[in-house]
Parts: C-alpha cells; structure tokens; sequence
C-alpha cells in the first residue's frame, strides 16, 4: 500500500522524535515536548486503568517517560518507565519502577554490545543480573506502556517509507523487529505492517485514521494513528481490550 507524500516529508519529524543519546547517570535535560497525554484502558467497556505519558526532543537524545495507574475497585497498584534510545534508535537505557502495591525495580542497558537486565524486587536480597543475547536496536514493548506502540510506529515509518521516483508516495511493507518485554524477562519478534485508512469511533465521533497492525505469536493488536502521526487507538480483540487517548 502506498502512503502520501505529505507523510514521507513528516516521518523526518517523526523519527527524529525517537532519537536518543544519553550518558549514564547524567541528568536529563528538558527539550522540546513531541507528545503528551494520556490513554484510557477499557476492558468490555469498563474503564480499568490510565497510562500518562510525555515524550521529549532535545539536540542529541529524546525521553519517553510513562506512569501507568490501575484503579479497578479495591485494586491499586502505580508503575512507571523512562525509555532512552540513540539517534540510531538503539536502546541506551530503560528503567521501570513499580511504586505499589510492591517495591521492585528493573533497569535495561547495553554490555559488551548486548543487553543486560538488572532486577530489584525490593527486599535486602542481591538484585538479579540477567542478560540477553539481543542487539541494542531491539525494542522494548513493556506490559501496560502503550505509549511504546506509538514510538515503535514512529521507527517502522521512519524506518520504511522512501519516496518512490515518479510515484506521489511509498510503499510500506510489513517489517520484523525483535522487541523485549522487560516484566516477562522475555524476548519476541514482531511484525507490523501498515493497513490503510479507517473510519473508526472515538469517544463517540468518527475519525479517519491510519491503521497498522501489531502482531507475534499469541498477540494480535490494532494501532490507530492521526493525521500528525500520534497514536489515538488500540484494540486488542482476544483481551476484548480498547485503549484511547483521552
């Protein structure tokens, strides 16, 4: 399928938002705000939870810092997750923390040119060094950051549509990417592939917008991005699981 013009000149815009190059345990400086809000999670209709996120654009590196509430009667528990990436988009750093209602902790970061995960449940005992024969450019696709779809849809445009000579637009393809889930301690591959324009209803309006799909093994998800390629929709049609930007 062919995508516009208009979206070829933007994914400039676009991966350049997911660039990213930090020194280790060097304050992050603030930049310029590429994407903010938050996602409301609905499950059969109930809303269970809310995912608030901001991701940031500075001269050399980007920031994608989530916080992840559920609230589903006596249920509690608050999660967040910084995600820092090269330029290239190779991972630099991923830190997720859970606040409540345990104490742990896990740091992702490259090692002799692979990636090593260390793991704090919060308790005196030594935290867990595991490590992961995986490049740095794998993708990290956490439980419950949904805002980590958006950045990987970011990379697969960035990554994938050229502009054809003579053609007013380019042809996406379906693309691979190895991802790690850092809660699962797991790695997986994941296609996604670009499907066309949908008319779909959003907090009871119609809109057209782009759908991709997101797929592995056990999972089938839909991705619904904008005009301004900020992603507005996910359903996830096995969980019977809708996520919304508010």
């Amino acid at each position: 399928m062919r995508f516009s013009r208009r979206i070829a000149l933007l994914l400039v815009i676009a991966i350049t938002a997911v660039g990213f190059a930090a020194e280790k345990k060097a304050a992050v400086p603030s930049g310029n705000l590429v994407d903010s809000g938050s996602f409301g999670v609905f499950v059969h209709g109930k809303r269970v939870a809310t995912e608030t996120f901001q991701i940031e654009q500075m001269a050399d590196m980007s920031v994608a810092k989530s916080e992840f509430k559920v609230e589903e009667g006596t249920t509690k528990a608050v999660q967040t997750a910084e995600l820092v990436m090269a330029a290239n988009g190779d991972l630099r750093r991923y830190t997720w923390n859970e606040l409540s209602p345990n104490k742990a902790q896990t740091t992702i970061e490259p090692h002799d040119q692979f990636l090593v995960q260390h793991i704090s449940t919060g308790s005196t005992d030594k935290p867990i060094d595991q490590p992961y024969i995986l490049p740095t450019s794998t993708v990290i696709l956490d439980d419950y950051f949904f805002s980590q779809r958006e950045v990987l849809a970011w990379r697969y445009l960035g990554a994938n549509c050229r502009p054809e000579p003579g053609s007013p637009g380019c042809k996406l393809q379906r693309v691979q990417f190895g991802a790690l889930i850092p809660r699962q301690r797991t790695s997986l591959l994941v296609n996604i592939e670009y499907v066309g324009r949908e008319t779909v209803n959003v907090h009871g309006q119609k809109r057209e917008l782009s759908r991709f799909n997101l797929q592995s093994e056990g999972m089938d998800w839909g991705l619904w991005l904008d005009e301004n390629y900020k992603l507005i929709r996910i359903y996830i049609a096995a969980e019977a699981t809708e996520v919304v930007r508010d």
